[in-house]
């Protein structure tokens, strides 16, 4: 009856062909796109400095030697005006084939251009359109084709189960964003672009061989790169089937329109719009062109200060010193600053959080799990096994009811956290308490229970054959073994059937935890009950009490990965706030920082570069 009750509640109910479920799938998906604190529309937010005016950049088609899309020759962000330019949404869809490579120099906007191109894409799109997905290419294991990066970005950042989103890559509804070309190889020495560049050129391999879903034409996607690395690369080495823009300078009609909309005070600002709109082709006019540049200035001076003292500033190099020195202090001071932060701390924080300035190249992705080799590998590893030791050890002694037991004890312990140190960087577990279909979950457990019930009875019996009530104590035996500790491990693995959300960095933590104290004292308890039944409750809490802690602490259930978070933090007092996740989720409210799906990533390279330089505070 239990295999009868499981198979039949674990049957999936009808609900449509694939290709119905992957237009529903569709939908979903794209509110999780476009919603929430880390949607793609909170962070073109944070792009242009947390405001919602918006920089009208123009570009231009390049011309290419080789295969290449039919594509108009200018397009802009969006239309204004009597310029008879399409927007960036009317560009793309006149785009045949559907691939674009947007590209421009550092902070000419690539991203920003490619987030208003998404969100026009969902805000438009009808059920067969793909829902367009940005994907930072720089932990790509170029190996794996594009539809595995796809499949994987889905069930890492979304939480969707492995098949639905195959599905949904299957059936062509999902648009690739990749952004990042240029940040998956470090530069030379010098700071150039690496020609060679293998895992750029590896994975340009990769999108050349992607295809639509019938085979027959090139697969449409959208790929964003620095114009200094795709000009270095070999000519032989570019996208195929496309077409590749590269977005201009922005005009000084358009820098001049930009400040005066985001401008608070319009005569602070006067001094320097008045010299920008009768010089139009000053150095200052120029160094503003740059999107990045022009943001900043907007954000460092949009409360107080002369930006007038801009013009004392010749060189790109001398107004950026002159603008990342000011503009932790003016972000701190402009958000919401409810935990006492100070511009000083912060900028110290961020700085043990940047690479080495050798290893700048790449984007570093900020995840939480791995941020511990930053407090010292040895350290880290060193406390954490001394705590895990120590507290089994101390719960041990305390409940063991012989010598032996307890040298059995300690050897056990020594030897599990001995293992578990093999594992060089611990993998968070997921559970989400709001994603588990119930129905599903208790037919697991009745499938278990029913089985472990069986079980028991046989062993049990057979074992204690002379013993009276010998069949109902091993029924009670093999239910609580079987569905105490085998269902509550495989819960998790089938009770998910419909994401909600995207994933934060925090909640991974935080359902690491959960994870970990359901199968752990779940365990626990189950074993702690039966042993008491057994034998006494005395033995019972002997064996239950440590066994579910030290499963908890050992991470065979989940767990592991949030333990050594938190030794990580208490390595790191002093240099790190504590609550360290709460701190990044306000940088990423003042700009500072932004959402990459599970983790963290500086806002902009040039910031990162500047905190990794610059250990202290510039006055």
């Amino acid at each position: 009856m239990a295999l009868v009750v499981g198979t039949l509640a674990l049957r999936k109910p009808v609900a449509g062909n694939d290709a119905e479920l992957a237009i529903s799938q569709a939908r979903t998906l794209a509110r999780q796109v476009t919603d929430g604190a880390s949607g793609e529309g909170a962070v073109r937010r944070q792009l242009l400095g947390d405001d919602v005016q918006r920089i009208n950049m123009h570009y231009l088609l390049q011309e290419a030697s080789g295969r290449a899309a039919e594509a108009p020759p200018a397009g802009q962000t969006f239309a204004e005006g009597t310029v008879a330019l399409p927007d960036i949404t009317d560009y793309y869809r006149a785009t045949r084939p559907a691939r674009l490579v947007i590209t421009g120099p550092g902070g000419a906007g690539k991203t920003v251009l490619a987030l208003e191109l998404l969100l026009a894409l969902i805000d438009g799109r009808g059920d067969h359109d793909p829902v367009p997905v940005r994907v930072p290419l720089t932990q790509w294991d170029t190996r794996t084709p594009l539809r595995s990066l796809l499949i994987d970005r889905l069930t890492a950042v979304y939480d969707w189960p492995t098949k639905m989103a195959a599905n949904i890559v299957d059936h062509g509804l999902v648009l690739p964003v990749l952004d990042g070309l240029d940040e998956m190889d470090p530069t030379l020495p010098d700071g150039t672009p690496d020609p060679d560049a293998p895992r750029a050129h590896a994975a340009l391999e990769q999108l050349n061989r992607y295809q639509d879903r019938g085979g027959r034409d090139p697969g449409p996607l959208i790929l964003t790169c620095r114009t200094a690395h795709y000009d270095a690369l070999p000519h032989t080495d570019s996208l195929i089937d496309a077409a590749r823009v590269t977005i201009a300078p922005v005009d000084t009609i358009n820098v001049v329109a930009y400040l005066t909309a985001r401008a608070r005070d319009p005569r602070r600002w006067q001094p320097l719009l008045q010299h920008l709109s009768t010089h139009p082709t000053s150095p200052h006019a120029q160094l503003l062109s740059n999107p990045w540049r022009l943001c900043l200035v907007a954000t460092v001076y949009h409360r107080d200060g002369d930006p007038a003292e801009l013009l004392h500033h010749h060189t790109r190099a001398d107004l950026d010193h002159h603008l990342l020195a000011r503009y932790i202090t003016a972000t701190t001071r402009a958000t919401n600053n409810q935990h006492g932060y100070t511009p000083d701390d912060v900028h110290r924080w961020l700085h043990r959080l940047t690479p080495a300035p050798n290893r700048l190249a790449p984007r570093a992705d900020i995840s939480l799990h791995r941020l511990w080799p930053l407090a010292g590998r040895t350290r880290v590893r060193i406390t954490e096994t001394l705590l895990v030791i120590s507290t089994l050890l101390l719960i041990g002694f305390l409940v063991t009811v012989s010598w032996v037991q307890a040298v059995l004890f300690v050897i056990m312990v020594v030897t599990g956290e001995a293992l578990g140190q093999l594992e060089s960087s611990p993998r968070p577990f997921r559970f989400d308490a709001k994603q588990v279909n119930f129905r599903r979950s208790a037919a697991v457990l009745i499938a278990w229970v029913g089985w472990g019930a069986t079980f028991g009875f046989l062993l049990f019996a057979f074992l204690t054959r002379y013993r009276d009530g010998a069949a109902l104590d091993g029924l009670l035996i093999g239910a609580m073994l079987a569905g105490g500790i085998t269902a509550m491990a495989r819960i998790p693995a089938v009770a998910v059937e419909q994401p909600n959300k995207a994933d934060t960095p925090r909640l991974i933590i935080r359902e690491d935890v959960t994870l970990g104290l359901l199968v752990g004292m779940g365990s626990g308890l189950s074993i702690g009950l039966t042993t008491g039944l057994w034998w006494n409750f005395q033995v019972g809490a002997a064996i239950g009490l440590p066994t579910g802690l030290g499963l908890y602490l050992s991470g065979i259930g989940g767990g592991r990965s949030a333990l050594r978070y938190a030794v990580f933090l208490v390595c790191s007092s002093g240099r790190l706030p504590f609550r360290l996740a709460r701190f990044l989720d306000w940088a990423c409210t003042a700009g500072l920082m932004r959402y990459s799906g599970p983790s963290y990533q500086f806002r902009h390279r040039e910031l990162q570069q500047w905190l990794a330089a610059h250990p202290e505070p510039v006055n």
